[in-house]
């Protein structure tokens, strides 16, 4: 029988990412103001010197799927040949929308469009050309790109786990660059940063939820005011609850939990069609679509360079950055839930059918607040100004049962946090074990304690915390997006040997001698699906 106290890792990776994370806690306990204006100083850095680095890495991966996807190797599958996928068309689409929909969705659908509102990229604030940038810029960062840089993850990591049978980890995309080197150093130096961009973007997701749980405790009066004890107390709460859904083995419990999720947010969603402005919002809603892509031509490439007025920075770097770093979490997840597949499907799939609903959900939320704060005249957008957690609460009050949706919405951010933090745990001890599908239940308590640690430092540092959680999302991003560019030159090389049939050793380059190289990879190998019940 396992010891329930032994460890079951990796240590070349495992090591150096426990050191460096703790380093990073210390720091930030006993220099908080220092790390904060480390904080100001790289996300100054990178957004003044990179963001035409962020901008087109995430464009071409947005152009690389695309072509993918339409090419000749989308009929392949991600399995054997004749493999079938185990979930039916409307099972998958629900899973997809359960990974990417989240804290930030639900953070951001009414803060983001108020502010930009007040503070358009273009347009003169407050005018109709300003809500109309609102929602276009709104569509632009949770559409197409988003979905883009988790199609290229999860791509190669289903790829060659799936017809390969290589680990479940960052590392195999990398197999056809590095052949056997990805089993020493530099495969774990791959994981490593996998590992870091998972911690650091759900840390960045878990921070956001904090801010709203608190801002949604004080709407309802139940808290006075917003402050970081208190923010504290959400975060260990809440992290306390994760690590008791892990003790108690809630697997399938925890996907339960995903699934009535997307119950509450459905629910919530249409309530608030109801009840606020429908006809606008619908008529809004297919005008907003036609504008994102009329436009998405001049967004996508858009750096901003001529007025260099720090808005793209501040916004689409931001979220470009928190993609990628988030990446490795929703990568994985979609890949386990999509084996058997072909290309075209899993490209398509992915890309439309969630970024539709989101479009759904951020004009239905995102209209509706700009609709009210022309009634209100300009509160709303006030508010969201002085504290962009209170923007979804802010809206439901100007709404009927205002006090029961508001407590359906602290409930449905508690919960998703709850759900990132297992289901974060879960892919963060794989990478740390090798690929290992049932390591100890300790590990992932374990992890769990470290994210909801790395949120709490995160929030205590820079303006109000959201300066450190956007440049968390921003530096992390940095190292990793070298490796997704990597990978898919990895993925195209090893497409290109298997449509001619040929083992996966003669893909590799900067390899001595391939004749020497056991067939350790063939294709079509059964592997195992990962982290089993993540939700």
């Amino acid at each position: 029988m396992r010891s329930r106290l032994r460890l079951e890792t990796k240590p070349t990776v495992f090591i150096p990412s426990v050191v460096v994370i703790l380093l990073f806690l210390l720091v930030g306990v006993a220099a908080t103001e220092q790390l904060g204006r480390v904080f100001e100083t790289v996300q100054d850095a990178i957004a003044s010197t990179l963001d035409w680095y962020y901008i087109l890495t995430v464009t071409a991966f947005l152009a690389f799927v695309i072509w993918l996807g339409a090419s000749r190797f989308g009929r392949m599958r991600l399995g054997g040949d004749d493999e079938r996928p185990r979930y039916r068309y409307l099972t998958w689409f629900a899973l997809l929308f359960t990974a990417g929909m989240g804290i930030g969705l639900v953070f951001w659908s009414v803060a983001e469009p108020l502010t930009h509102l007040a503070d358009p990229p273009m347009a003169a604030a407050g005018t109709p050309a300003a809500a109309r940038e609102a929602m276009q810029f709104t569509f632009f960062h949770w559409g197409l790109h988003a979905w883009a840089v988790y199609v290229v993850v999860g791509l190669a990591l289903a790829y060659f786990a799936y017809r390969h049978d290589l680990p479940l980890t960052m590392r195999s995309a990398l197999y056809p660059l590095l052949g056997e080197r990805i089993h020493g150093r530099l495969g774990d130096v791959v994981d490593v940063f996998a590992v870091f961009g998972t911690m650091f973007g759900v840390a960045t997701s878990l921070g956001f939820g904090v801010l709203q749980v608190n801002a949604g405790l004080v709407s309802l009066g139940l808290l006075e005011t917003s402050t970081t004890a208190t923010q504290l107390v959400i975060i260990a709460t809440v992290t306390l609850a994760a690590i008791g859904s892990l003790l108690l083995g809630l697997d399938k419990g925890i996907l339960r939990l995903s699934l009535t999720n997307l119950g509450v947010a459905s629910a919530l969603m249409v309530f608030v069609l109801i009840a606020g402005p429908t006809l606008f919002v619908l008529r809004s809603f297919v005008e907003q679509v036609g504008v994102y892509f009329q436009q998405l031509p001049e967004m996508m490439l858009w750096t901003d360079a001529r007025e260099d007025s720090g808005w793209q920075a501040g916004w689409t770097v931001f979220y470009w950055g928190w993609w990628m770093s988030w990446s490795p979490f929703v990568g994985l997840f979609i890949a386990r839930v999509s084996r058997g597949r072909t290309i075209r499907e899993f490209v398509f799939g992915v890309l439309l059918v969630p970024t539709m609903f989101t479009f759904l959900w951020m004009a239905i939320f995102g209209n509706t607040a700009i609709s009210l704060d022309g009634l209100a005249g300009g509160e709303l957008s006030d508010a969201v100004a002085e504290d962009p957690a209170v923007a979804l609460f802010g809206l439901l009050e100007q709404l009927p049962l205002s006090t029961i949706t508001t407590l359906l919405a602290i409930l449905l951010v508690a919960t998703y946090f709850v759900t990132s933090s297992d289901s974060a745990s879960l892919v963060i001890d794989l990478l740390t074990s090798g690929g290992n599908t049932d390591p100890p239940k300790l590990q992932r308590v374990f992890w769990a304690v470290l994210e909801g640690a790395i949120a709490g430092v995160l929030l205590v540092t820079g303006a109000g915390g959201l300066q450190a959680l956007q440049t968390a999302a921003i530096t992390t991003a940095l190292p990793f997006s070298v490796i997704m560019i990597l990978a898919c030159v990895g993925l195209v090389r090893a497409l290109y040997v298997d449509e001619r049939g040929r083992p996966l050793q003669r893909a590799v380059l900067w390899s001595e001698d391939h004749d020497d190289v056991p067939e350790a990879y063939g294709r079509h190998s059964p592997v195992s699906d990962g982290i089993d019940g993540a939700p």
